[in-house]
């Protein structure tokens, strides 16, 4: 299956890269539609899309120093990525012997919604079901789940716990009921396929600038999301032809070669220049 690639994401990587400089300068709207387009992506849909990013409250207008119209990151949006980064970026190996982080909830039935909403949100930091209302991840995952939780105002109808599995199944078989670790590998097979590539590529011919700036951007893009579908479990708690640790190794291995090659080709687009 083609990855897909939309505007929306393709900004937040965008910032998530390049956006987030010392000066906190707003990024011209003339710039995302430029880099936006060497992905392909037309002036309407940027413009679209940065208008919900801006009405949800992740992008804030204002003024380059050149005058010119242009957007900066909010507060959430800032802490959100830097969360981010913490897991994107992450090369340490879990240890079982951290343990686990337990989330039980309940959810009055006047406030379903909120039922719905903790599900998906803990769904997307990475956590499995254990059982109904109880679910579980690494318990590194912790200090991320807290907050998380606390910013959403959902921390009143949860509780959380930490400790070990014990019993009965062993771990590993639990594993395999907690997540749906076919599915997960691939999501892994997915981003090799499409990248995997992409490095050989770079490592027999080096190109220039724009070329890093774009096959970055989009190999980021892709990988951003696997640290949340997949809480990176520890390696004999998983089928010996795991493609996990495969797939962070050419991701890493890109990071290295190409973003800062990349920041050649965006650095004048955010200046102004």
């Amino acid at each position: 299956m083609a990855e897909q690639h939309t505007p929306r994401s393709l900004i937040v990587s965008l910032y998530g890269a390049y956006g987030r400089g010392p000066d906190e300068s707003p990024v011209p709207v003339a710039a995302l539609i430029r880099l936006l387009g060497a992905l392909g992506v037309d002036a309407p849909s940027v413009r679209s899309s940065v208008s919900r990013l801006k009405r949800r409250g992740l992008l804030l207008p204002g003024r380059t120093a050149g005058g010119a119209a242009g957007y900066a990151l909010s507060e959430d949006a800032r802490r959100l990525l830097d969360d981010g980064d913490r897991r994107i970026y992450a090369r340490t190996e879990p240890k079982l012997s951290e343990g686990w982080v337990l989330a039980v909830f309940s959810v009055p039935e006047a406030e379903r919604h909120k039922r719905h909403l903790l599900r998906s949100r803990l769904a997307r930091l990475g956590f499995g079901t254990a059982a109904p209302g109880v679910w579980i991840a690494p318990a590194r995952l912790y200090e991320e789940t807290r907050n998380a939780l606390e910013r959403l105002e959902l921390s009143p109808y949860v509780d959380l716990f930490r400790g070990d599995h014990l019993g009965f199944a062993a771990t590993a078989e639990a594993v395999a009921r907690w997540w749906d670790l076919p599915a997960i590998a691939g999501l892994h097979e997915e981003f090799l396929a499409a990248h995997e590539p992409v490095l050989r590529a770079w490592r027999t011919a080096p190109a220039g600038a724009e070329d890093a700036y774009r096959d970055y951007l989009l190999a980021l893009d892709s990988w951003r999301r696997l640290p949340y579908a997949d809480p990176v479990l520890p390696a004999e708690l998983l089928p010996d032809d795991w493609p996990g640790r495969r797939s962070a190794e050419v991701f890493a291995a890109l990071h290295e070669l190409l973003r800062d090659r990349g920041a050649e080709h965006v650095g004048p687009f955010l200046a102004g220049d």
